[in-house]
């Protein structure tokens, strides 16, 4: 298995050209983002790949490209109808022929993209797992087939894997493919695989000598930070104060909670709706539409809720409780700063969420038997990933590195000048090894045969029957700690369990126990340190929307250059027209080519295509109006 990373390069010169081409005309970019031309080219040359490129990265460009370079149909298997519907509507606008066969199409409409198959009227064909390989998944087979088809993408290929934060049993049918169409590559595009989904997705695919290509997981243009659990209503709106009239997503674990936050958001005058899977279809679609056309600024939603929205101007995300794994939550928190420009994600943590998760997923077993443990490797991959967001939770080093080292990958930098941890909001304790010891002496005391609540609650005095009836009320560590929150002893626990001081035993009644180095430093022959965090300033920054503290790869990104003025009455124009057209604002340009709009100031159709992000069609149909726009202040 061939791993290529963004410096590596496979280029063929003409076949380069001829994508930049397509890329010219139809999208308006004149160049490739990192790692795309090498994606693009293993397609064209027949070869099977699997490409991992971070949330924003560009990965839908690698099939689109590739399909409008030569003859035959593009196969794009995509779970979700909403993924389905945008990326479609996107392409018609840019002027590809391109559908989409999904449950929600009218008779009529499934008519109609079956005649442009049959015709092969159709460059891209998008379609569930589910359609392709399920109990009828053969006529649809057969009719792509007979259609020409020349290559098969897999969209969220995670979903593949049972190791993967979001398996699928459909999507692992997909292996079927490699038998029915021996001649057909298959190429399996995700945002999030660590090294392990990687090789499950080329077994499960029967991928030949792929290329696989991964990205950076770094994103530094988002700011990273831990919040332990307070108030979550408090602590969620003052994220959202601070991002005022601003786009924003809240992650909450359930629905009642989703319900709840939302409505004390919109008690607050803020322009809040919820999202999860209880909600009526037409409701549900109605508030994600909301959301995406600009109608909304905040979506407090289940973890149901993200994939498919490219609203690039996503400002933060907060987490308020725990993802169900590190995957989860490099994803989600990549909903932010799609744009290049800084974004803020908030991990809001207690672990009682993990807790939570675990009971859920004993339910969810208990509802669907001996199938969600699928070759008895689901609860370990579930246990596994929880067990890995504790401690990215607890983490005292810095949350880009532990999350660039999760998926595999170095990270040099010292300082990242992007999260908690670097931005000075974390600060040492002193006396760190003698209040570790106190905690360890706690463990040591109630003889390793219980867990973190109970330990709190002797370490803060507290008599309560349990502790009373133990005589745990009699032991010396009673009342030792007694000047300490609940909430910070907590955090000190988990930061010695990171540290392999202390480790838990046990699923539904975890108890703490002491490791061998742990008691190495009860007998003080080792140190420790420990950190707490610092309540956050007001105003972390000077300029909200300036350069990013650790600048993004794009210079077209920032704002330097750009007339204010001028970017918001472009917004609105485009806000205008997707509303006549009922299509998302992103559907007609990103954010990112309205700023380019605002700095170059076109005034002719020549130039305007100069624009990074405006394509031929585009230019044509919607030119004139955004340059009116333009001639109003100036050129």
């Amino acid at each position: 298995m061939t791993t290529l990373s963004v410096a590596d390069s496979i280029a063929d010169p003409i076949a380069s050209e001829e994508l930049l081409a397509v890329l010219r005309r139809y999208w308006g970019y004149d160049s490739f983002r990192p790692l795309q031309r090498e994606a693009m080219e293993a397609i064209q040359a027949g070869r099977d790949s699997v490409v991992v490129l971070p949330t924003g990265g560009g990965k839908s460009l690698c099939f689109q490209a590739p399909s409008l370079v030569s003859e035959g149909l593009a196969l794009v298997v995509s779970p979700l109808i909403s993924l389905m519907k945008d990326q479609v509507d996107a392409l018609r606008t840019s002027g590809v022929a391109a559908a989409a066969l999904h449950s929600a199409l009218e008779p009529r409409e499934r008519d109609r993209v079956l005649d442009d198959l049959r015709q092969r009227r159709l460059k891209l064909l998008y379609t569930s797992p589910e359609r392709l390989v399920g109990e009828n998944g053969e006529i649809l087979q057969r009719q792509v087939e007979a259609a020409g088809l020349r290559f098969v993408a897999i969209d969220e290929a995670h979903c593949i894997s049972h190791w993967g934060h979001d398996f699928r049993p459909e999507y692992r049918l997909l292996g079927r493919l490699r038998e029915r169409f021996p001649g057909v590559s298959l190429h399996a595009f995700t945002a999030t695989a660590t090294p392990r989904v990687q090789r499950d997705i080329v077994t499960a695919l029967g991928l030949r000598t792929p290329e696989v290509l991964v990205g950076s997981f770094d994103r530094p243009n988002l700011i990273y930070r831990v919040w332990r659990r307070g108030t979550v209503y408090r602590q969620v709106l003052e994220v959202v104060k601070r991002h005022a009239n601003e786009a924003g997503i809240v992650y909450c674990i359930s629905r009642r909670e989703v319900e709840a936050l939302a409505e004390r958001l919109q008690s607050e005058g803020h322009r809040a709706l919820p999202y999860h899977a209880g909600l009526a279809d037409e409701v549900r679609h109605k508030n994600q539409d909301a959301f995406a056309n600009e109608r909304v600024d905040v979506i407090v939603a289940t973890v149901a809720f993200g994939m498919g929205i490219d609203r690039s101007n996503v400002r933060y995300v907060v987490h308020a409780g725990a993802p169900k794994s590190v995957e989860h939550y490099q994803q989600e928190a990549g909903r932010a700063g799609r744009d290049g420009l800084e974004a803020d994600c908030i991990l809001i943590y207690s672990p009682a969420d993990i807790m939570k998760w675990r009971r859920l997923f004993a339910l969810s077993a208990l509802d669907a038997g001996a199938a969600v443990s699928a070759e008895g490797r689901d609860t370990e991959a579930q246990d596994t990933q929880l067990r890995q967001i504790e401690r990215y939770a607890a983490s005292t080093t810095c949350r880009h590195k532990t999350l660039v080292e999760h998926f595999g990958q170095g990270f040099s930098s010292t300082d990242c000048g992007a999260c908690d941890r670097c931005l000075g909001e974390l600060e040492g304790v002193e006396d760190a090894t003698v209040l570790a010891q106190k905690i360890l002496s706690g463990v040591a005391r109630v003889r390793e045969g219980f867990g973190a609540g109970h330990v709190i609650d002797v370490l803060r005095g507290k008599r309560t029957d349990k502790v009373v009836d133990r005589g745990h009320h009699e032991l010396s560590t009673f009342g030792l700690l007694v000047d300490y929150s609940i909430e910070e002893l907590r955090g000190y626990i988990e930061q010695l369990g990171e540290q392999g001081l202390l480790h838990t035993e046990g699923d539904r009644y975890p108890i703490l126990r002491l490791t061998g180095e742990g008691r190495r430093l009860l007998r003080g022959e080792i140190t420790c340190a420990l950190v707490r965090q610092k309540a956050p300033p007001a105003k972390d920054r000077a300029n909200r929307h300036g350069t990013p503290q650790r600048k993004g790869p794009s210079d077209t990104a920032g704002w330097e250059g750009v007339d204010r003025e001028l970017f918001e009455a472009l917004r609105a124009e485009r806000l205008a027209i997707a509303r006549e057209r009922g299509l998302p604002p992103y559907v007609i340009f990103h954010d990112s080519t309205l700023r380019d709009l605002a700095r170059r100031k076109p005034g002719t159709a020549a130039e305007l295509l100069e624009v990074r992000g405006v394509g031929a069609r585009k230019a044509e149909e919607l030119g004139d109006r955004f340059l009116s726009v333009i001639r109003v202040f100036g050129h």
